[in-house]
């Protein structure tokens, strides 16, 4: 099939720079057709100038468990991702990384373990926090680390965290880094986004520097700056607080246009950070990240940036699942994606360093207005080097920065970096485009619009080469005895959602290592508390048998899931999927549940009580829409519900429950025939088609002549329509707003790859509940295909 009547028109644009040095030579990178400079902004780089001194831009590894799948990867992707996250002059050279210190609650998507369940069980090594953190010291030996938390087991000050226990457990957090692991934390936070009590950040400062830890600066309040109001009146708190650190200041998930601190943070006197910002996809974010990361300093006088996170190393299904500088969610493949981000992050990291100095009067908005774009200029204290990161994400036109540098700086060969934040061409991003030498100390860069640029005299800059293998589906059978791990590790791929789920020795006089829930009591609480769970595994598994041996500790309840999709974001609670749940009563119950939490029993009844210290087995098995629950060997219960055709198993208790689990399996069963062929839409009579028969992810399906095409083969299999094989037909982006592009993607089991086909003909996105259709009834090749609310129009009707 072709397109060649439906080409997109235009002119052909090459990444431009016109490098004048004061008119006297010039080199140019031909542009063609380009638009008339819109503005002309005339700097002078005086290395005396003041300025406050740069903390760091980097990213948070935390905040729910999105760093967890990293530490399963194979090599050598586990070693290339982490150099694209640490190794200077290699990728996104993060200068400063945040690390939860884990509570054993929900964070946002996932939990992360705590180094002390209990008041005495302290163990510095549970966790992959640790490890990352070696892991990026031993690239960048500079990199300063900084530590929060999100919540904390329940034993802290009885529930209190605002307490002495709260103190001591930090400490011991810093003990464990020093003396485990030979790592200095730099910063230290207090209540992740919960305000502060300032009797507690006192006791804090007092405990540190009694314990020798003097040097960590502390942060308050990484919820907003309202607690400047309270440092700047009150000199003991004063004292105890170091770095006054918002959350957000851009605005949640904005454009980051504008970014102010307060007057009373600018008064303080204190270093000013925007402690998280970001939240936003892996590469369509780069446009506001580099906003944010000049406009902090320009609109607030902040020194520190962290993205939140720093990678998207979790499943598919949880909330956030393309956040951060990288995506890595297939340990299995060894598949993974750098974003932009990470490369408009390069363009300030690779090229400045914490210590450097801002150069305010060579710092502003490009012809003195935001619109245009933003600039700001940083000088190396211990040489003349020095970089001007600029930004044009919102400029209409070409326009022209002409500096002079005087004051002592470089006036040698100025080296210009670029990134096209606002293109797809992995080929525009972090690129060296060319060298200018000033003449007189003065040169003029003309530069284009949705482009992000570095000029400098350091040395650096580099685009890291190494590539991602393809993405694949994790094969079944997969089984685990749990033998094979060290005591107080995590299971591989086992994702905890809530509580804390460990390796430990069985118990039930059983020998060898079992997993247990290992959190006694209900945690203190970031997100909403829902009973521990973990999930493991391929998001498109399908048809499958889940079983593991269970052992209750005490009452309550044990149970495994199947089919787990979605989670609510903030509600872990909130889950698609089903459960087999065996309480020590005998009690059983087969239930099904969604994003909203609505938990409902679909069969339910009584075995003879299996009491505590026993072993059990509970099986679910799922072949189309027929369920079979068995416990012991026995089948309990059949039902057969369509509402939940693929996702992950997992494993669960009851709150406070520390129950055990063991020999877990997943094996393959069959399935129904699947359904394939073409689906031609009935106001158009032409058929659903992937456009030039391309293979790429992310390409828009429109509509076409039927041809009997691979590209118009659609296999309804699992509550996915898949195309090639391995292709799903997807709502892009995980949209749900009508007019929301559907394209193909790797199937991956996500809601936005859900389709319900129904008997009138429509077929309606699971989680958008939107039906497909030909965008404006069109029915011209071409055309292409979206979601939109169901009307019950020709062009939302298809068959096959």
């Amino acid at each position: 099939m072709a397109y060649s009547g439906l080409l997109r028109r235009g002119t052909a644009r090459f990444l431009a720079l016109c490098l004048t040095a004061s008119g006297l030579a010039t080199i140019l990178t031909t542009t063609l057709d380009a638009a008339p400079a819109a503005a002309a902004t005339t700097v002078t780089i005086n290395g005396g100038a003041t300025g406050r001194t740069l903390d760091g831009v980097g990213a948070i590894s935390g905040g729910g468990g999105n760093s967890r799948l990293l530490y399963d990867y194979p090599e050598p992707q586990r070693s290339q991702i982490l150099d694209y996250l640490f190794k200077p002059g290699y990728g996104a050279s993060v200068q400063i990384m945040k690390v939860e210190v884990g509570g054993d609650t929900n964070s946002t998507s996932g939990a992360e373990p705590s180094h002390r369940h209990t008041a005495s069980d302290l163990d510095c090594n549970r966790g992959y926090e640790w490890w990352l953190m070696e892991q990026a010291k031993a690239r960048n030996p500079n990199i300063r680390l900084a530590a929060l938390s999100w919540g904390a087991p329940g034993w802290i000050g009885n529930g209190n965290f605002w307490s002495a226990d709260m103190v001591n457990y930090l400490i011991d957090f810093l003990d464990c880094a020093k003396n485990a692991h030979g790592l200095t934390v730099d910063y230290l936070g207090g209540w992740n986004e919960r305000g502060y009590d300032k009797g507690w950040y006192e006791s804090l400062k007092t405990s540190l520097n009694a314990h020798g830890y003097g040097n960590v600066k502390v942060v308050a309040d990484d919820t907003s700056f309202d607690v400047a109001d309270a440092v700047v009146a009150d000199p003991t708190f004063a004292a105890s607080v170091d770095v006054l650190g918002s959350h957000y200041v851009c605005g949640y998930r904005g454009s980051q246009s504008n970014c102010p601190s307060s007057t009373n943070a600018l008064a303080s006197g204190k270093t000013l950070w925007a402690s998280e910002n970001g939240s936003d996809d892996y590469n369509s974010g780069a446009v506001a990240l580099a906003r944010g990361i000049n406009r902090g300093y320009l609109d607030g006088r902040m020194t520190g940036y962290l993205n939140w996170p720093i990678i998207a190393a979790l499943y598919p299904n949880l909330p956030y699942p393309t956040m951060g500088v990288a995506v890595a969610a297939q340990p299995w493949s060894g598949a993974y994606s750098i974003g932009r981000n990470a490369w408009v992050m390069a363009q300030t990291t690779q090229f400045t360093a914490p210590g450097w100095r801002y150069l305010d009067s060579a710092s502003g908005y490009l012809g003195g207005n935001r619109s245009n774009g933003s600039y700001v200029t940083l000088r190396d204290p211990g040489s003349n080097a020095w970089s001007s990161v600029i930004e044009t994400m919102d400029a209409g036109a070409a326009q022209t920065f002409t500096a002079s540098v005087t004051g002592g700086l470089s006036t040698g060969t100025v080296h210009v970096w670029a990134t096209h934040a606002t293109g797809t061409d992995p080929a525009q991003y972090l690129v060296h485009t060319q060298d200018v030498t000033p003449s007189g100390g003065s040169f003029t860069v003309t530069l284009q619009p949705g482009w992000v640029y570095t000029l400098t005299t350091g040395a650096g800059g580099g685009h890291g080469a190494a590539t991602s293998p393809p993405s694949g589906s994790l094969a079944l059978p997969y089984p685990d005895t749990f033998d094979g791990y060290a005591v107080g590790r995590e299971a591989r791929l086992l994702s905890d959602m809530q509580g804390a789920f460990e390796v430990t020795a069985c118990g039930g006089g059983r020998g060898g290592r079992c997993v247990r829930q290992m959190s006694p009591r209900a945690p203190i609480t970031w997100d909403t508390l829902s009973d521990p769970y973990a999930l493991l595994g391929d998001v498109g598994w399908s048809n499958y048998k889940v079983s593991a041996d269970t052992l209750l500790e005490q009452a309550g309840y044990t149970e495994i899931i199947g089919r787990a999709g979605t989670q609510h974001a903030f509600g872990p609670a909130g889950l698609n999927a089903y459960y087999l749940r065996l309480s020590n009563t005998g009690a059983w119950s087969l239930l099904r549940n969604n994003t909203d939490n609505a938990m409902v029993a679909i069969r339910s009844g009584t075995v003879a009580a299996p009491g505590t210290n026993t072993w059990h087995n509970l099986a679910l098995t799922f072949s189309g829409s027929t369920i079979t629950a068995q416990i012991d060997g026995a089948t309990v219960g059949t039902a057969t519900d369509a509402t939940w055709a693929t996702g992950q198993v997992g494993l669960g208790t009851s709150q406070g429950e520390t129950a055990q689990f063991d020999n877990l399996s997943v094996t393959a069963v069959a399935g129904p025939p699947s359904t394939s062929g073409r689906l031609l839409g009935a106001g158009s009579g032409r058929c659903l088609d992937v456009p030039n028969a391309s293979t790429t992810n992310g390409t828009q399906v429109a509509i076409w002549d039927c041809n009997g095409g691979a590209n118009q083969n659609w296999t309804s299999s699992g509550g996915a329509l898949r195309v090639y094989g391995n292709k799903c037909l997807d709502v892009l982006q995980q949209a749900t707003a009508p007019g929301s592009a559907v394209g193909i993607w790797d199937c991956n089991g996500g809601a936005n790859q859900q389709w319900t086909l129904n008997p009138d003909g429509t077929i309606v996105g699971a989680q958008s509940g939107l039906c497909l259709d030909v965008t404006g009834a069109g029915t011209a090749n071409g055309t292409p295909v979206e979601i939109w609310t169901c009307n019950g129009g020709s062009n939302q009707r298809w068959s096959r």
